[in-house]
């Protein structure tokens, strides 16, 4: 009993490596997959088009070192906004309109939660 415990473990452990192993290409790949699988469930037949013109133009054209290049570009222009996003609370907490700074604030979290889920991908 506890050899089959160990055995189904170290499969987990083996196939997590696997997937982690994956190349941003092939992650993408799979992304657009599951997104298909999804449209095809909800029948949307104009998304599952698009999608599959993008899988095949992802086959065609993708690199990992472009893909991963695109990608820092666009962790820096969320960094970017992030620090518009800061000016602009500072500005607003200077007049002291507390609806702005309110506004300011929400907008300063959305673009940080942005950036968070930028940095958790790979492309």
């Amino acid at each position: 009993m506890m050899k089959n415990h160990i055995a189904l473990a170290l499969a987990l452990l083996s196939l997590s490596a696997v997937a982690q192993a994956a190349t941003p290409c092939q992650e993408k790949e799979h992304d657009i997959q599951r997104e298909i699988s999804y449209a095809e469930k909800h029948n949307n037949q104009s998304r599952i088009e698009g999608l599959k013109k993008a899988l095949h133009e992802m086959r065609t054209h993708c690199s990992d070192t472009q893909l991963r290049a695109a990608h820092q570009k666009k962790i820096a222009e969320q960094k970017e906004e992030i620090a518009e996003r800061r000016h602009d609370l500072a500005e607003a907490k200077q007049k002291g309109d507390a609806e702005k700074i309110s506004k300011r604030e929400h907008k300063l979290k959305e673009a940080q939660l942005e950036l968070k889920e930028l940095e958790a991908r790979d492309y």
